[in-house]
């Protein structure tokens, strides 16, 4: 099942007969509606509406082309979780050493961006890298007291998507620890939904202006999504709809303003975005 958040076309008519009965009882999609971001499943070419992210059976009776609207971010999170050098490959290319454990960072809620948004490039940044990686969004609150702890992660995770770890390198080289060359706004593109029927058996890769850049897939990563979700876990708590970004294959590179970035997660999807200059 394919979720997304989307936003109701301003003047557009729901496609469906549920989405007429719909209009024909509410009078029409009110202005407020048509500026709010809905959640939604994506079935065949159209998407429902549905009440509430985490309860996909809560259909409103609405429907629209799936093409005629435009996606956001799926998920807002309280926070993004990201694990680095999570590929030996990857961390050999930026001369660091191989982490014996997960090593966590976050990025704030506030660098989060949708398919299709623009990545800005920061003018106080000379080098600004893309990182493709797949991303795990939460679906239920998880704390554990031991990373041991007997409990099915499976159970609380809600689905996969596509993120994009866009990194001011100079900086982050500059800080050290990661959080300003991290978390500028619109550094975390996500999207373009989340796929709940995922075995954690994944590829990933990036592609600029057409040209694939990285390339790599589940079996590589150092640790296993369960391990990290655990390690992350006891540690802080997992709130409904944050999401853990599993890290990036080998391949990084630089970003400049005209490029189009590209992060595909095999039974995902593609999100696509532009970048553009301050």
């Amino acid at each position: 099942m394919k979720l997304c958040r989307f936003y109701i076309p301003e003047n557009l008519g729901a496609a469906s007969g549920q989405g007429a009965a719909a209009r024909a009882e509410g009078g029409g999609v009110a202005t407020e509606a048509r500026a709010e971001v809905v959640a939604g499943v994506i079935e065949g070419a159209l998407v429902y509406e549905i009440a509430n992210l985490f309860e996909p059976g809560s259909r409103t009776g609405r429907a629209w082309d799936l093409a005629e609207v435009k996606l956001a971010a799926p998920v807002q999170p309280t926070k993004i979780v990201c694990v680095g050098r999570s590929y030996a490959e990857h961390a050999a290319e930026l001369g660091n050493e191989v982490p014996k454990e997960p090593l966590i960072f976050l990025k704030p809620p506030s660098s989060v961006i949708g398919p299709d948004d623009a990545i800005v490039m920061p003018a106080i940044s000379q080098r600004v890298d893309y990182e493709g990686e797949c991303g795990v969004v939460m679906g239920k609150r998880l704390r554990l007291k031991s990373k041991d702890e007997e409990v099915s992660i499976a159970d609380y995770v809600l689905g996969y998507t596509c993120l994009n770890d866009v990194t001011a390198r100079d900086i982050q080289k500059k800080d050290v620890q990661f959080t300003r060359g991290k978390g500028f706004d619109t550094f975390c593109p996500v999207g373009p939904v989340i796929e709940t029927e995922f075995e954690g058996k994944f590829t990933v890769t990036t592609s600029v202006n057409g040209v694939r850049k990285q390339a790599g897939d589940a079996s590589q990563m150092l640790f296993s999504v369960d391990v990290i979700i655990r390690w992350i876990a006891q540690v802080m708590t997992l709130l409904p709809g944050d999401v853990i970004a599993t890290g990036t294959p080998p391949g990084v590179g630089t970003l400049a303003a005209g490029d189009v970035v590209e992060v595909a997660v095999s039974g995902v999807g593609t999100l696509r975005n532009p970048v553009t200059s301050a």
